[in-house]
């Protein structure tokens, strides 16, 4: 058994609060500054060119990429040979956020209650995932989303009558009425199967997975490219203004459902889709 203290969760949390909302992955950063490279259309590729210099100068003044810094999520894989001491895990990631937003001057943008709207101050708290593994040590994995990708997100409950194409379809219908309201080019994180929850927690969890590493599964990782090339043969384009590409990646992530439903849930990140993750 090893013993992780509740103050080294706190103190992790809090540097990956900072760290995902200034320095965004390189597979991301990548494909925005390929997009910009290969774009034809003068306006895209200068909002392309202007995204790439945003998130450089995010990381060389060490400011946040967005104003927007999100409400947290925070997806945790635990070993169950792993103690934690000193206090309790949710406790202690909730701590980690309000310390990580302070210090950092990241915008707190979490209200204590949907209706009345009193901000709580330190944007907490945090929606935390929480898986048990084998081992003994605790993967933590910080996720800020922003609302204005993350109010565009759709779940459909289709039957199992519903084709491959019908589902494409309905990735693409999600990307069309998001237009430039969730700052494309967009990544699309599907979750399919499991029930309603748990398809949009899939869809959340595609959201970290980097966009050059595809779905095991062959059947879903062509599945993720036709949607990807059917997505930006809509020509919303970067920021919405027409051009290639309207998404830089379409991530699928599959869990057994049940016979009589299918579950599709569409998670729109933006072209700063953060995550931030360390292993304790």
């Amino acid at each position: 058994m090893r013993e992780i203290s509740a103050k080294q969760i706190e103190q992790a949390v809090s540097k990956l609060c900072i760290k995902a909302n200034i320095f965004i992955p390189n597979d991301i950063k990548d494909a925005v500054e390929k997009a910009a490279k290969d774009e034809n259309k003068l306006l895209a590729r200068e909002i392309l060119q202007d995204m790439t210099e945003n998130m450089a100068a995010a990381e060389r003044l060490s400011l946040p990429v967005c104003q927007d810094t999100g409400m947290a999520v925070v997806f945790a894989e635990i070993g169950q040979d792993v103690r934690i001491t000193g206090g309790l895990f949710e406790d202690a990631v909730n701590r980690g956020v309000a310390k990580g937003y302070k210090e950092g001057l990241l915008r707190c943008s979490v209200v204590a209650d949907p209706l009345r709207r009193a901000n709580t101050g330190d944007n907490t708290p945090a929606v935390i995932h929480t898986s048990l593994i084998a081992g003994d040590r605790i993967r933590l994995t910080v996720a800020p989303k922003g609302f204005g990708s993350e109010n565009m997100s759709r779940i459909r409950m289709f039957t199992p009558s519903a084709k491959y194409e019908d589902i494409i379809g309905f990735i693409c219908e999600t990307a069309e009425l998001a237009g430039g309201n969730a700052c494309p080019p967009f990544v699309l994180g599907v979750g399919i199967g499991g029930n309603f929850e748990m398809c949009a927690i899939l869809s959340k969890k595609a959201l970290c997975r980097p966009l050059n590493v595809k779905n095991s599964d062959s059947y879903y990782a062509e599945m993720e490219a036709k949607a990807l090339k059917a997505v930006n043969e809509l020509d919303i384009g970067p920021q919405g203004f027409g051009g290639n590409p309207t998404a830089i990646g379409v991530n699928i992530e599959v869990f057994p459902t049940h016979i009589a439903g299918l579950p599709v849930a569409v998670n729109v990140g933006c072209h700063v889709t953060r995550h931030a993750s360390c292993v304790l």
